[in-house]
C-alpha cells in the first residue's frame, strides 16, 4: 500500500504514467488475494481491499485516458472506508490474539 501511495504521488505530479500505477494497483491487488487470513474480519477486509485495489486501478486507467474516472474512484474510496471500519471494529479481538492492524488503520 506505501508502493501504491508513492506511485500515486508520482502519477500526479507527473512523473508516473497511469500504465505504471495501474499496473502497481493491479501487482497490490494479486498479493493481498494470495493471502490467507482466517479471521473473518481480516477476510472481509481482504475481499473490500481487493475491490478497492480493482476499482483504483479502472479509475486511473479511465484518468488517463481523459475520460470520467469519477465512479471508480468513488467505489474505492467507499471500499476503502469500509475495510478500514471493519478493522477498527475488529482491533480488539485481533489484539487478543496478537494481531496489530494499526499499521493498516
Amino acid at each position: 500500500m506505501t508502493a501504491l501511495e508513492l506511485w500515486s504521488d508520482e502519477y500526479q505530479s507527473g512523473d508516473a504514467s497511469g500504465g505504471d500505477v495501474t499496473g502497481q494497483a493491479r501487482a497490490a491487488a494479486k498479493i493481498v488475494r494470495g493471502m490467507g487470513p482466517t479471521d473473518f474480519s481480516l477476510r472481509q477486509t481482504q475481499r473490500l481491499v481487493v475491490g478497492m485495489l480493482t476499482e483504483y486501478a479502472k479509475a486511473v486507467q479511465l484518468h488517463a485516458r481523459h475520460r470520467d474516472s469519477g465512479a471508480h474512484m468513488y467505489r474505492a474510496y467507499g471500499l476503502a472506508n469500509y475495510a478500514h471500519t471493519v478493522l477498527v471494529r475488529a482491533d480488539p479481538q485481533l489484539r487478543k490474539l496478537g494481531c496489530d492492524v494499526h499499521p493498516l488503520l
